[in-house]
Protein backbone atom coordinates (compact mmCIF):
# COMPACT_ATOMS: atom_id res chain seq x y z
CA UNK A 1 0.00 0.00 0.00
CA UNK A 2 1.23 3.50 -0.76
CA UNK A 3 2.13 5.52 2.30
CA UNK A 4 1.63 9.05 1.12
CA UNK A 5 -1.64 10.93 1.29
CA UNK A 6 -2.94 11.08 -2.25
CA UNK A 7 -6.32 11.76 -3.84
CA UNK A 8 -6.39 9.61 -6.93
CA UNK A 9 -8.01 10.65 -10.18
CA UNK A 10 -10.64 8.33 -11.71
CA UNK A 11 -8.09 7.30 -14.32
CA UNK A 12 -5.52 6.43 -11.65
CA UNK A 13 -8.11 4.43 -9.73
CA UNK A 14 -8.94 2.53 -12.91
CA UNK A 15 -5.23 1.87 -13.42
CA UNK A 16 -5.06 0.27 -9.96
CA UNK A 17 -8.24 -1.72 -10.60
CA UNK A 18 -6.95 -3.15 -13.87
CA UNK A 19 -3.58 -3.86 -12.26
CA UNK A 20 -5.34 -5.84 -9.52
CA UNK A 21 -7.18 -7.98 -12.08
CA UNK A 22 -3.99 -8.55 -14.03
CA UNK A 23 -2.12 -9.45 -10.83
CA UNK A 24 -4.75 -12.04 -9.95
CA UNK A 25 -4.50 -13.53 -13.45
CA UNK A 26 -0.68 -13.61 -13.24
CA UNK A 27 -0.60 -15.29 -9.84
CA UNK A 28 0.60 -18.88 -10.22
CA UNK A 29 -0.01 -21.68 -9.48
CA UNK A 30 -3.69 -21.26 -8.57
CA UNK A 31 -5.77 -24.42 -8.00
CA UNK A 32 -8.36 -24.89 -10.74
CA UNK A 33 -7.92 -21.36 -12.04
CA UNK A 34 -6.36 -19.84 -15.14
CA UNK A 35 -2.85 -18.51 -14.49
CA UNK A 36 0.44 -18.00 -16.30
CA UNK A 37 1.18 -21.73 -16.23
CA UNK A 38 -2.04 -23.24 -17.59
CA UNK A 39 -5.83 -22.96 -17.86
CA UNK A 40 -6.71 -24.88 -14.69
CA UNK A 41 -10.19 -26.43 -14.95
CA UNK A 42 -11.17 -24.14 -17.84
CA UNK A 43 -11.47 -24.98 -21.51
CA UNK A 44 -13.03 -21.67 -22.54
CA UNK A 45 -10.40 -19.16 -21.43
CA UNK A 46 -6.68 -18.67 -21.02
CA UNK A 47 -4.23 -16.18 -19.54
CA UNK A 48 -4.07 -13.90 -22.57
CA UNK A 49 -7.86 -13.67 -22.63
CA UNK A 50 -7.92 -12.66 -18.96
CA UNK A 51 -5.42 -9.91 -19.70
CA UNK A 52 -7.51 -8.57 -22.59
CA UNK A 53 -10.58 -8.71 -20.39
CA UNK A 54 -8.90 -6.78 -17.57
CA UNK A 55 -7.72 -4.07 -19.94
CA UNK A 56 -11.19 -3.78 -21.49
CA UNK A 57 -12.66 -2.87 -18.08
CA UNK A 58 -10.50 0.23 -17.55
CA UNK A 59 -13.18 2.58 -18.83
CA UNK A 60 -15.88 1.05 -16.63
CA UNK A 61 -13.73 1.38 -13.50
CA UNK A 62 -12.88 4.99 -14.35
CA UNK A 63 -16.57 5.74 -14.92
CA UNK A 64 -17.54 4.25 -11.56
CA UNK A 65 -14.94 6.42 -9.84
CA UNK A 66 -15.92 9.57 -11.74
CA UNK A 67 -19.61 9.13 -10.95
CA UNK A 68 -18.82 8.79 -7.25
CA UNK A 69 -16.92 12.08 -7.36
CA UNK A 70 -19.69 13.94 -9.17
CA UNK A 71 -22.77 12.58 -7.39
CA UNK A 72 -23.85 11.98 -3.79
CA UNK A 73 -24.33 8.49 -2.42
CA UNK A 74 -27.95 7.86 -3.40
CA UNK A 75 -30.21 5.89 -5.70
CA UNK A 76 -29.23 7.90 -8.77
CA UNK A 77 -25.57 7.08 -8.22
CA UNK A 78 -26.38 3.39 -7.75
CA UNK A 79 -28.36 3.30 -10.98
CA UNK A 80 -25.62 5.02 -12.96
CA UNK A 81 -23.00 2.72 -11.46
CA UNK A 82 -25.14 -0.19 -12.62
CA UNK A 83 -25.28 1.25 -16.12
CA UNK A 84 -21.51 1.72 -16.14
CA UNK A 85 -21.10 -1.90 -15.08
CA UNK A 86 -23.33 -3.14 -17.89
CA UNK A 87 -21.37 -1.08 -20.39
CA UNK A 88 -18.18 -2.57 -18.97
CA UNK A 89 -19.60 -6.07 -19.27
CA UNK A 90 -20.32 -5.46 -22.95
CA UNK A 91 -16.73 -4.30 -23.45
CA UNK A 92 -15.47 -7.39 -21.63
CA UNK A 93 -17.55 -9.76 -23.75
CA UNK A 94 -16.41 -8.04 -26.91
CA UNK A 95 -12.77 -8.48 -25.85
CA UNK A 96 -13.26 -12.16 -24.97
CA UNK A 97 -15.51 -13.28 -27.79
CA UNK A 98 -18.45 -13.72 -25.45
CA UNK A 99 -16.69 -15.46 -22.55
CA UNK A 100 -17.61 -14.27 -19.04
CA UNK A 101 -14.15 -13.78 -17.58
CA UNK A 102 -14.54 -10.97 -15.03
CA UNK A 103 -18.20 -10.30 -14.32
CA UNK A 104 -17.81 -10.91 -10.59
CA UNK A 105 -14.62 -8.88 -10.41
CA UNK A 106 -16.25 -6.04 -12.34
CA UNK A 107 -19.04 -5.91 -9.75
CA UNK A 108 -16.75 -6.01 -6.72
CA UNK A 109 -13.91 -3.81 -7.95
CA UNK A 110 -16.29 -1.41 -9.70
CA UNK A 111 -18.08 -0.72 -6.42
CA UNK A 112 -14.78 -0.39 -4.59
CA UNK A 113 -13.51 2.00 -7.27
CA UNK A 114 -16.44 4.25 -6.41
CA UNK A 115 -15.47 4.07 -2.75
CA UNK A 116 -11.82 4.70 -3.51
CA UNK A 117 -12.76 7.93 -5.30
CA UNK A 118 -13.67 9.41 -1.91
CA UNK A 119 -9.97 9.53 -1.02
CA UNK A 120 -10.55 8.38 2.56
CA UNK A 121 -8.72 5.07 2.57
CA UNK A 122 -9.49 1.43 2.00
CA UNK A 123 -11.80 0.89 4.98
CA UNK A 124 -13.98 3.82 4.01
CA UNK A 125 -14.00 2.60 0.41
CA UNK A 126 -15.41 -0.73 1.60
CA UNK A 127 -18.17 0.98 3.58
CA UNK A 128 -19.08 3.21 0.64
CA UNK A 129 -19.15 0.23 -1.74
CA UNK A 130 -21.29 -1.75 0.69
CA UNK A 131 -23.80 1.08 0.98
CA UNK A 132 -24.04 1.24 -2.82
CA UNK A 133 -24.54 -2.52 -3.06
CA UNK A 134 -27.46 -2.34 -0.64
CA UNK A 135 -29.35 0.03 -2.95
CA UNK A 136 -31.46 -1.56 -5.71
CA UNK A 137 -30.45 -1.20 -9.33
CA UNK A 138 -33.31 0.51 -11.15
CA UNK A 139 -32.42 -1.38 -14.35
CA UNK A 140 -31.03 -4.79 -13.38
CA UNK A 141 -28.97 -6.68 -15.94
CA UNK A 142 -30.88 -8.81 -18.42
CA UNK A 143 -29.51 -12.02 -16.90
CA UNK A 144 -30.20 -11.15 -13.26
CA UNK A 145 -31.20 -14.34 -11.53
CA UNK A 146 -30.24 -16.48 -14.54
CA UNK A 147 -26.42 -16.36 -14.51
CA UNK A 148 -24.60 -19.42 -13.15
CA UNK A 149 -23.66 -17.59 -9.98
CA UNK A 150 -27.12 -16.16 -9.40
CA UNK A 151 -28.75 -19.54 -9.94
CA UNK A 152 -26.34 -21.22 -7.54
CA UNK A 153 -26.86 -18.48 -4.97
CA UNK A 154 -30.62 -18.89 -5.15
CA UNK A 155 -30.60 -22.69 -5.24
CA UNK A 156 -28.29 -23.14 -2.28
CA UNK A 157 -29.27 -20.06 -0.28
CA UNK A 158 -25.81 -18.47 -0.17
CA UNK A 159 -25.05 -14.73 -0.42
CA UNK A 160 -23.13 -14.74 -3.71
CA UNK A 161 -21.33 -11.72 -5.12
CA UNK A 162 -24.11 -9.25 -4.34
CA UNK A 163 -24.50 -10.46 -0.78
CA UNK A 164 -20.73 -10.30 -0.24
CA UNK A 165 -20.64 -6.66 -1.34
CA UNK A 166 -23.71 -5.67 0.65
CA UNK A 167 -22.20 -7.23 3.78
CA UNK A 168 -19.02 -5.18 3.41
CA UNK A 169 -16.82 -7.79 1.70
CA UNK A 170 -16.22 -9.93 4.82
CA UNK A 171 -14.07 -12.46 2.97
CA UNK A 172 -11.85 -9.65 1.70
CA UNK A 173 -11.48 -7.71 4.94
CA UNK A 174 -11.68 -10.66 7.32
CA UNK A 175 -9.62 -13.26 5.44
CA UNK A 176 -7.77 -12.13 2.30
CA UNK A 177 -6.20 -8.89 3.54
CA UNK A 178 -5.23 -10.12 7.04
CA UNK A 179 -3.67 -13.27 5.57
CA UNK A 180 -1.82 -11.27 2.93
CA UNK A 181 -0.34 -8.94 5.52
CA UNK A 182 0.52 -11.67 8.02
CA UNK A 183 2.35 -13.61 5.35
CA UNK A 184 4.36 -10.56 4.36
CA UNK A 185 5.14 -9.83 8.01
CA UNK A 186 6.65 -13.28 8.53
CA UNK A 187 8.84 -12.85 5.46
CA UNK A 188 6.95 -14.73 2.77
CA UNK A 189 7.60 -13.68 -0.80
CA UNK A 190 4.82 -11.73 -2.50
CA UNK A 191 3.63 -14.63 -4.65
CA UNK A 192 3.27 -16.90 -1.61
CA UNK A 193 1.55 -14.14 0.37
CA UNK A 194 -1.00 -13.62 -2.40
CA UNK A 195 -1.57 -17.35 -2.84
CA UNK A 196 -2.14 -17.69 0.90
CA UNK A 197 -4.65 -14.82 0.73
CA UNK A 198 -6.50 -16.60 -2.08
CA UNK A 199 -6.54 -19.85 -0.10
CA UNK A 200 -7.85 -18.04 2.98
CA UNK A 201 -10.86 -16.93 0.94
CA UNK A 202 -11.28 -20.39 -0.60
CA UNK A 203 -11.22 -21.98 2.85
CA UNK A 204 -14.26 -19.97 3.98
CA UNK A 205 -16.27 -18.82 0.96
CA UNK A 206 -19.39 -20.55 -0.33
CA UNK A 207 -18.06 -19.96 -3.84
CA UNK A 208 -20.96 -19.90 -6.29
CA UNK A 209 -18.63 -20.81 -9.17
CA UNK A 210 -17.74 -24.02 -7.34
CA UNK A 211 -21.36 -24.57 -6.32
CA UNK A 212 -22.42 -24.32 -9.95
CA UNK A 213 -19.98 -27.00 -11.04
CA UNK A 214 -19.76 -29.24 -7.98
CA UNK A 215 -22.57 -28.43 -5.58
CA UNK A 216 -22.05 -28.42 -1.80
CA UNK A 217 -19.79 -31.49 -2.01
CA UNK A 218 -17.45 -29.62 -4.36
CA UNK A 219 -17.41 -26.58 -2.10
CA UNK A 220 -16.59 -28.74 0.92
CA UNK A 221 -13.69 -30.33 -0.96
CA UNK A 222 -12.26 -26.99 -2.03
CA UNK A 223 -12.66 -25.44 1.41
CA UNK A 224 -11.07 -28.44 3.14
CA UNK A 225 -8.20 -28.54 0.67
CA UNK A 226 -7.46 -24.81 0.97
CA UNK A 227 -7.53 -24.99 4.76
CA UNK A 228 -5.12 -27.92 4.56
CA UNK A 229 -2.58 -25.89 2.57
CA UNK A 230 -2.67 -23.11 5.16
CA UNK A 231 -2.49 -25.58 8.06
CA UNK A 232 0.63 -27.07 6.47
CA UNK A 233 2.35 -23.69 6.73
CA UNK A 234 1.13 -21.97 3.60
CA UNK A 235 2.45 -21.92 0.09
CA UNK A 236 5.93 -20.70 1.10
CA UNK A 237 6.64 -24.11 2.69
CA UNK A 238 7.44 -27.42 0.99
CA UNK A 239 4.55 -29.12 2.78
CA UNK A 240 2.19 -26.33 1.74
CA UNK A 241 3.36 -26.53 -1.86
CA UNK A 242 2.64 -30.27 -1.91
CA UNK A 243 -0.84 -29.70 -0.50
CA UNK A 244 -1.43 -26.95 -3.09
CA UNK A 245 -0.49 -29.34 -5.91
CA UNK A 246 -2.90 -31.92 -4.49
CA UNK A 247 -5.67 -29.33 -4.33
CA UNK A 248 -5.00 -28.31 -7.91
CA UNK A 249 -5.24 -31.93 -9.03
CA UNK A 250 -8.50 -32.37 -7.14
CA UNK A 251 -9.95 -29.24 -8.72
CA UNK A 252 -8.97 -30.38 -12.20
CA UNK A 253 -10.29 -33.91 -11.70
CA UNK A 254 -13.62 -32.59 -10.45
CA UNK A 255 -13.76 -29.71 -12.93
CA UNK A 256 -13.94 -27.14 -10.13
CA UNK A 257 -12.84 -23.52 -10.48
CA UNK A 258 -13.06 -21.15 -7.48
CA UNK A 259 -13.71 -18.08 -9.60
CA UNK A 260 -15.58 -16.24 -6.86
CA UNK A 261 -12.54 -16.52 -4.62
CA UNK A 262 -10.35 -15.19 -7.42
CA UNK A 263 -12.63 -12.18 -7.83
CA UNK A 264 -12.36 -11.41 -4.12
CA UNK A 265 -8.58 -11.74 -4.24
CA UNK A 266 -8.58 -9.11 -7.00
CA UNK A 267 -10.70 -6.89 -4.75
CA UNK A 268 -8.23 -7.40 -1.91
CA UNK A 269 -5.25 -6.55 -4.10
CA UNK A 270 -7.04 -3.41 -5.26
CA UNK A 271 -7.71 -2.26 -1.70
CA UNK A 272 -4.14 -3.11 -0.73
CA UNK A 273 -2.87 -0.80 -3.48
CA UNK A 274 -4.84 2.26 -2.36
CA UNK A 275 -2.97 5.17 -0.77
CA UNK A 276 -3.06 5.52 2.99
CA UNK A 277 -5.00 8.51 4.30
CA UNK A 278 -3.50 11.25 6.45
CA UNK A 279 -2.80 10.05 9.95
CA UNK A 280 -3.64 6.47 10.90
CA UNK A 281 -4.65 4.30 7.91
CA UNK A 282 -8.08 3.77 9.47
CA UNK A 283 -8.63 7.36 10.56
CA UNK A 284 -11.57 7.90 8.20
CA UNK A 285 -13.07 4.43 8.61
CA UNK A 286 -15.78 5.59 11.00
CA UNK A 287 -16.67 8.82 9.19
CA UNK A 288 -20.44 8.84 8.58
CA UNK A 289 -21.38 7.99 5.01
CA UNK A 290 -22.95 10.95 3.15
CA UNK A 291 -26.07 9.07 2.10
CA UNK A 292 -28.51 11.28 0.21
CA UNK A 293 -32.17 10.48 -0.42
Amino acid sequence: MKTETELLTPGAIADLAVAALRAEADLSPKPGLVDRQDNGSHTDMDHSMLMRSADALHGAFARCALLAVELPLNQELRSLIGAAGRDGERQMLQATGGVNTHKGALWAVGLLSSGAAQGRGAKYAVRFASALAQLPDSAPPHDAGTSHGARASRRYGVPGARGEAAAGFPHVTGHALPTLRRARARGADETSARLDALLAVMAHLQDTCVLHRGGPVGVAMIRRGAAGVLAAGGTATLSGKRRLAELDQLARTRGLSPGGSADLLAAALFLDSLPAVKGHPGSHADTPLPISR
